[in-house]
């Protein structure tokens, strides 16, 4: 199967999870006589290697150093949440959330409210060993895949309007990019030659219609003949 379809550069916001790294909350004096929280830690490692899926099977990624220096020289609006959603905790636009990227990739510190409930679950959730990853949402604006398509290289990206989060069980890096839906899908496979698309519809027909067992142990799924309808209603 050809590849090269690949190189089309995603359009959709992205999230990359990896497990806690140079991550601290530590209290220190707020300048008005109480205390304010402060989280540290890197939602992002560069230069390291993860492996990626998606439709055409797997691949390697791997976010470039620099990267982010033209998102964060433009003061992208970043917000610091939990899991992706919810309240902003951190804002790069308010300055208590602050983003830099060094040598190891993009540092995060952000000054948290102590009095606020959603701080203090996360920071009992933090201490429980509940929550362990940092993720971060982005646009993808430059890349490079290598001649044969098994490695994309992200050369640059954009964070404004997307995020920085923890999260107590991030989208595994080797399916986060697999989440197409059927418009995508369709589309994907419009790009397709007649053989390559005949391809792909073989590949589905052998996962759904593996010989089961008795009856009883047969799971539901699709049947042949319908898989054979919906890929003539694609043209497969």
């Amino acid at each position: 199967m050809d590849l090269s379809v690949r190189a089309e550069r995603p359009v959709t916001l992205q999230h990359r999870a990896m497990p806690f790294r140079g991550v601290e909350l530590r209290a220190k004096p707020n300048g008005t006589g109480g205390d304010a929280l402060t989280f540290t830690g890197y939602a992002c490692v560069t230069e390291q290697g993860y492996e990626m899926e998606d439709w055409l099977g797997p691949f390697t990624e791997v976010v470039r150093q620099g990267a982010f220096k033209k998102t964060l020289d433009e003061n992208a609006d970043v917000p610091f949440l939990v899991n992706h959603s919810g309240l902003t905790l951190a804002r790069t636009k308010s300055g208590t959330l602050r983003l830099a990227e060094d040598d190891t990739g993009l540092h995060t510190e952000a000054d948290l409210d102590p009095a606020s409930p959603h701080v203090q679950a996360l920071r009992s959730a933090m201490e429980r060993g509940d929550v362990d990853e940092m993720s971060f949402g982005f646009w993808i604006t430059r890349q490079q895949w290598s001649p044969d398509y098994d490695q994309r290289d992200i050369l640059e990206v954009s964070l404004n309007k997307g995020d920085v989060s923890v999260v107590n069980y991030g989208a595994n890096p080797a399916t986060a990019g697999a989440q197409l839906n059927s418009r995508d899908v369709s589309a994907q496979l419009q790009r397709l030659s007649a053989d390559e698309r005949r391809e792909v519809f073989d590949r589905l027909a052998a996962e759904f219609t593996e010989a089961p067992g008795p009856a009883e142990d047969a799971p539901a799924g699709p049947s042949l003949s319908f898989l054979q309808a919906r890929a003539r209603a694609l043209a497969l």
